[in-house]
């Protein structure tokens, strides 16, 4: 049975009206397997989204999916009233026995969410204003889950953003040096270690936990294509207890440079300042309410922060003989780093203008 049969075969194991026709590939993420399925129900199709958990990267797909449903459903109650509210949150569909989630014959893991028509997701900002959008969903997705209620949302990737120990993996890498790399990344290894006094800045700042995405690149935000409104936040399998600035940092590393992840052509890699002047106002304009004067502090720190502990992560796994991150050339994860790291540089430059603009807006 191929994928799209397998994946047909599994969609009619939810509650949909009509009949299962096929079922596509879809999106770009690299973690999950997700499909587009359609649906006939009288004469316009339907489509749902389709995605089978990837129980290796996420080794607790129970409680990763009570974390969605709780989130999800409390969502869809803050935004019951607003326009459009139903493309304003993702939306599980329940199985034929009434669970958010179903385990097939194999023990995989599935979920299905109603489709959202007339908005999609880039993988490239093309425009301040489409940065301010999708800052500002990320803060209104911040600002509507302050007030989950109790009890605290699982961990489904432990110490996922602390730096500190991120660190301690790389001097560890350094040391055993497996795949005997350190001769090829001392420039990148000797920026690393000059730089561990930033590591624990926001795990010692005092900051409140909060429910974060944790994984906040620009394409994890619908924009609608009408409007170019940012409507709804995407990909939550990273949802859980952390802190505010992480989010909005990596909306900094992900969304303020030309260029890509990867690249290798480090004078292309920069930190501009009117993408992150966008985010900082998008950002604040819906989140601003609920922050404290502590976290608004943090982020213009943060982006450099995260940019740091990516980049350290890349090069952990370099030295180790590249196991976690997929590469698709040699040396794929030092070119990963060394974009980073030059990140890190632009936005050193440009770190006190970038607090300046902060605190304008406070």
């Amino acid at each position: 049975m191929s994928r799209t049969e397998r994946a047909c075969e599994v969609a009619r194991q939810f509650q949909i009206e009509g009949e299962v026709i096929e079922a596509q590939p879809f999106g770009s993420g690299h973690i999950n397997d997700t499909f587009r399925v359609m649906v006939r129900n009288g004469d316009e199709p339907l489509f749902l989204i389709l995605q089978r958990i990837n129980h290796h990267v996420f080794k607790n797909p129970d409680t990763l999916m009570q974390n969605i449903q709780r989130v999800t459903t409390h969502l869809a109650s803050k935004t019951q009233d607003e326009p459009d509210s139903e493309r304003r949150t993702l939306r599980l569909i329940p199985t034929r026995n009434s669970k958010a989630w179903h385990v097939d014959s194999d023990g995989e893991y599935w979920r299905a969410y109603r489709f959202i028509s007339g908005a999609r997701t880039y993988d490239a900002v093309e425009s301040t204003e489409q940065a301010f959008q999708a800052a500002r969903a990320f803060g209104q997705f911040q600002e509507s889950l302050a007030t989950l209620a109790p009890p605290r949302l699982h961990d489904t990737i432990p110490d996922f953003h602390n730096t500190p120990k991120r660190f301690e993996a790389l001097t560890a890498a350094i040391s055993a040096d497996l795949a005997n790399r350190a001769m090829l990344a001392q420039h990148e290894i000797e920026f690393a270690l000059a730089r561990e006094p930033i590591t624990s800045i926001l795990l010692d700042a005092n900051l409140p936990e909060r429910v974060t995405h944790n994984d906040t690149k620009f394409n994890n935000v619908l924009l609608d294509d009408a409007t170019g409104e940012g409507i709804c936040v995407v990909d939550l399998d990273t949802v859980m207890p952390g802190l505010a600035p992480y989010d909005f940092g990596d909306l900094v590393r992900t969304a303020t440079s030309p260029a890509p992840e990867d690249e290798q052509d480090l004078a292309k890699v920069t930190m501009q300042f009117p993408m992150f002047e966008a985010l900082a106002r998008g950002y604040l304009s819906s989140a601003r309410g609920f922050l404290t004067r502590a976290e608004r502090k943090q982020l213009a720190f943060s982006g450099k922060l995260i940019s740091f502990e990516i980049g350290v992560r890349f090069l952990t796994d370099f030295l180790s003989g590249d196991t976690y991150f997929k590469i698709h050339r040699e040396g794929h994860n030092l070119d990963r780093c060394r974009a980073q790291f030059k990140l890190v540089q632009s936005i050193e430059q440009q770190e006190d203008r970038m607090e300046r603009l902060v605190e304008s807006l406070d």
